[in-house]
């Protein structure tokens, strides 16, 4: 490891949940900052046309190293006064297995930024977290995180088997590859490399120096995922973060017969939990989540042989988190009130893995507010790519319009209470798009289990409370 372990690791969350401010806070007290990794180019797209306020996204961009490349993106969606009431946000280029220089650019200068604010004015490390199955942005992404210093590399919901060696080419600045997975007329899947070339973007500057390699901790479930990731992986792996079905965002899907509960909710067994033992035999450290936010849960961490936790919910609902204040305070005070509740909904997330979500009058889990809501899909990060009739690469997403999803090769029955997490994450952090007729997407919030115990942060009741709370507390200092 390059870095000191911390005893608690913040949770990579949603679309800007884990956002900079939250993650150099985190790090500043001495754990590992994380900032999410996800949509970060629509992330810094939105911020601009909000109009930058305290001018974060351009200061950092006067530190990036490729002038034009920031140039481009400023005057593309900066809007000094903001954007006009009711005016949708612009469409950002969707990403494609081809590459396109316009979403890659855009991609690298958002990761670009939210790292090196999130590293200003300190010198601690700070991670950075990304869904496997998102992936189609990861290489621009990762380059741009690495291009701003991040320390560590966090990935869950798939097998990363090939990051170990991109972090180590991208650091020479390296062409790379990475596997993508295409899906077949019949069922059937195949894969299809996307490449990418850092230096082919570089606008005749120099190539910087080597960037530092960062750790890389893969999120696993179960002793054997993480023994294959060992075993196959191409490049060193330095930890791992072990996440049980109680954590929030996507869960791994149970590996048992894959019945449903009376509630509906995917039913979890003795197979799915992870073997701490074998963990211990990798000689590696590794961190425990899902509800291990507390003090008992840090101290039952340290007993079977982990570094520490991580920790999201508690985080997700701090002062400086980017979720909206709002938002926050209902689900303290729901909690507060013994009225929160969390649903691990089985067919929610376009991914096919089982998606927690916060029960909130309002947002998409109100099935009312769900099934006036008209189907679009104008982000796209959750679009698969599939063998078109002639061939060529298409693109779909289950939670887009029913028609044009089957239109393109899918089933209509996996379009059955898919919900646009795109829009939805977005909305959660206040730049929700604006719709022709008015109104705005609505929000979907993802919570860990951990979302009925938030009570111990908060002191005489209050709904707010800081980061600094959350480590005082888990650490029992």
């Amino acid at each position: 490891m390059h870095i000191k372990k911390p005893q608690i690791i913040q949770g990579g969350m949603g679309f800007g949940i884990s956002d900079w401010r939250l993650a150099s806070t985190v790090s500043k007290l001495g754990q590992l900052g994380v900032v999410s990794g996800t949509a970060l180019d629509a992330v810094v797209a939105r911020r601009l046309q909000y109009g930058d306020p305290g001018g974060h996204v351009q200061r950092a961009l006067e530190h990036f190293p490729f002038p034009d490349m920031a140039r481009r993106v400023i005057d593309l969606f900066y809007m000094p006064k903001g954007l006009p009431e009711h005016k949708p946000y612009r469409h950002i280029p969707m990403h494609t297995l081809e590459g396109l220089r316009a979403p890659q650019e855009l991609c690298i200068v958002g990761n670009f930024v939210e790292v090196f604010l999130s590293k200003e004015g300190h010198d601690k490390p700070v991670g950075i977290n990304y869904l496997e199955k998102i992936q189609l942005p990861h290489l621009p992404s990762i380059y741009g995180a690495m291009l701003a210093g991040v320390s560590v590399v966090i990935m869950g919901a798939g097998i990363p088997l090939t990051i170990p060696g991109i972090l180590d080419s991208l650091s020479n600045h390296e062409p790379v590859e990475y596997p993508i997975v295409v899906a077949g007329k019949n069922g059937d899947t195949e894969i299809v490399n996307t490449s990418f070339d850092p230096k082919g973007l570089m606008d005749g500057v120099p190539v910087p120096g080597t960037l530092k390699r960062p750790d890389f901790f893969p999120i696993v479930t179960t002793e054997s995922l993480a023994n294959i990731l060992l075993k196959k992986a191409n490049g060193s792996i330095e930890g791992f973060i072990v996440e049980a079905n109680m954590a929030g965002g996507h869960n791994a899907p149970p590996r048992g017969c894959g019945d449903l509960s009376e509630s509906g909710e995917p039913v979890y067994g003795p197979r799915d939990d992870a073997k701490l033992a074998k963990f211990r035999e990798f000689g590696l450290p590794f961190w425990l989540a899902g509800s291990y936010g507390s003090p008992e849960g840090m101290a039952a961490a340290l007993a079977a042989g982990a570094a520490g936790v991580q920790v999201g919910t508690a985080f997700g609902l701090c002062e400086e988190s980017g979720l909206i204040a709002e938002t926050r305070h209902e689900l303290v005070r729901r909690a507060l009130a013994g009225e929160a509740r969390v649903f691990t909904d089985p067919v929610a997330s376009p991914t096919g893995f089982p998606f927690k979500v916060a029960d909130l009058a309002g947002s998409l889990s109100d099935v009312s507010v769900y099934e006036k809501r008209r189907r679009i899909c104008d982000i796209g990060f959750l679009r698969t790519p599939y063998r078109r009739d002639d061939g060529k690469i298409g693109y779909r997403c289950a939670a887009e319009p029913v028609s044009a999803y089957v239109g393109k090769g899918g089933r209509e029955e996996d379009t059955v209470g898919r919900k646009c997490l795109c829009n939805a994450l977005a909305a959660d952090i206040g730049y929700p798009q604006r719709l022709p007729d008015g109104t705005e997407e609505k929000t979907l919030v993802t919570m860990g289990d951990d979302l009925l115990n938030i009570g111990r942060f908060c002191s005489d009741g209050t709904a707010e409370f800081s980061a600094a709370d959350v480590i005082r507390v888990i650490l029992g200092t």
